[in-house]
């Protein structure tokens, strides 16, 4: 449905978008959906490290260790892909 929309042309890409939640239709509501989505996302995530904190898995050093990478890269991934293009 959006692929005939897209452009992966760099100086094009924020016209696409415009183009895709003000012409096309019900275009906002999946921006709308997508802004959503990744926000639920991200306080899942948060839950998920209260809960960690909350049991007492900070203790086991490894665990606790391996989750903060995996935050750490998720994070990153976020920052480069949504941020900073």
């Amino acid at each position: 449905f959006l692929a005939i929309h897209y452009t992966a042309n760099i100086n094009l890409a924020f016209s696409s978008i415009i183009h895709i939640t003000r012409d096309v239709p019900y275009g906002w509501i999946m921006q709308n959906l997508h802004a959503i989505g990744a926000s639920m996302f991200f306080i899942c995530i948060y839950i998920h490290i209260a809960r960690g904190i909350y049991y007492g898995s900070y203790l086991n050093k490894n665990v606790w260790l391996s989750g903060t990478t995996l935050l750490i890269i998720l994070m990153a991934t976020a920052f480069f892909g949504y941020v900073l293009p």
